[in-house]
């Protein structure tokens, strides 16, 4: 993790991101005729796809930076920083488009729920699969993985199947008092966690020690690389937006079951992606468990804040909230958690681990499409 990371595109991409989204923004806002025409035709598909390859490009330099900030705090906190940005980044998203769409009840379910397969089946199942086959079994903090997964589980189980076991659970919604209570819990639980996490069991999550001697980056560099974090997760949200719009427009020509649905998990594909290439490249470099800190991290600042910003946004506005999974995501959700309590339970990861996990995101990805 010393290597040069003085290269141009890191710098260049986020930015270049921000002032397309701007330019977007101003040319949509000029005038009426300005906005109907970008969304008309080939204009509407080369935004697409500039907006897309931005943001794989901002979601690089996300991870390029976001290395030397770990790199200077150390563990946890590099990670928090990483996981925290991300996740508000897309509390900030959800919210919007909750705002801008108020007859979709189930969006912040959906989201929730994509993350949650996305990261404990894909994201986990290559890091254990491309971390075995090199270093062919690789040792995890058994007692900082259970935390984690014991917190995801209760959340996941409160918040996602619960609301359709209640009195009113014919609709999959908490009542307001519901509501507002499992909110202070999610929260209350996740501000424990991080307590245990950073102060009381810092040793359950600790990762490998730096190899080689290596030195911490200077206090210069670690500025600069903090804000170049901010601008490229900046640039991830700004773009997310017209992304997502393109999506739309392209599922649209195809005769979907739930469009929101496969919508909603391209969108947290996107938005998970610098989280992702960091995990998978510390799993690649036998650093496993710094690889699980960021992927269940994500999966549980996800949960814990979400939910509750989502619960604010409904009581204050009135809005409905279904959160109530249906029958095959319960399903998917339980036989997941149930995978990950096996996979971690020995201490120790292997290739077939990995397999398992990507076979269930393999049928994450078939029930979006063939529910």
């Amino acid at each position: 993790m010393g290597r040069d990371r003085s290269g141009v595109a890191p710098y260049a991409l986020p930015l270049a991101g921000l002032v397309f989204a701007a330019l977007l923004a101003s040319f949509a806002a000029w005038t009426p005729e300005a906005a109907a025409a970008a969304h008309s035709g080939v204009l509407e598909a080369v935004i697409g796809v500039v907006s897309v390859l931005l943001l794989c490009g901002a979601a690089f330099s996300a991870v390029t930076h976001s290395d030397v900030v770990a790199e200077r705090l150390g563990q946890p906190y590099g990670t928090l920083v990483l996981t925290l940005s991300v996740t508000l980044i897309e509390v900030s998203v959800i919210a919007s488009m909750m705002l801008h769409n108020a007859a979709n009840p189930t969006l912040a379910r959906e989201s929730v729920f994509s993350v949650i397969m996305i990261v404990t089946t894909g994201i986990v199942g290559l890091c254990l699969l491309l971390g075995s086959l090199k270093h062919r079994e690789q040792a995890i903090q058994q007692q900082g993985v259970s935390g984690f997964l014991s917190v995801i589980i209760a959340l996941g189980v409160l918040l996602l199947v619960l609301p359709s076991e209640t009195h009113d659970g014919a609709t999959g919604e908490f009542s307001p008092v519901q509501l507002v209570t499992m909110a202070f819990v999610a929260v209350g639980l996740y501000g424990t966690f991080l307590y245990m996490q950073t102060v009381r069991y810092r040793e359950h999550f600790a990762s490998q020690p730096p190899e080689h001697g290596e030195q911490r980056p200077s206090l210069r560099r670690f500025w600069i690389a903090t804000v170049m974090l901010l601008l490229s997760l900046a640039a991830v949200v700004s773009l997310s937006h017209h992304v997502a719009v393109a999506f739309e427009d392209f599922l649209a020509l195809f005769p979907l079951a739930d469009p929101d649905a496969v919508t909603g998990a391209l969108v947290a594909i996107l938005l998970l992606m610098p989280e992702g290439i960091t995990a998978v490249r510390a799993a690649a470099a036998n650093h496993l468990q710094h690889s699980l800190n960021i992927a269940l991290g994500s999966v549980l600042a996800t949960i814990a804040l979400t939910i509750p910003a989502m619960a604010a946004l409904s009581v204050m506005l009135g809005l409905p909230m279904v959160l109530g999974l249906e029958n095959e995501d319960r399903t998917m959700m339980v036989l997941t958690f149930v995978m990950c309590i096996l996979s971690f339970g020995t201490g120790r990861t292997n290739a077939l681990n990995g397999v398992v996990h990507l076979i269930l995101f393999g049928v994450y990805v078939l029930l979006l499409f063939v529910p």
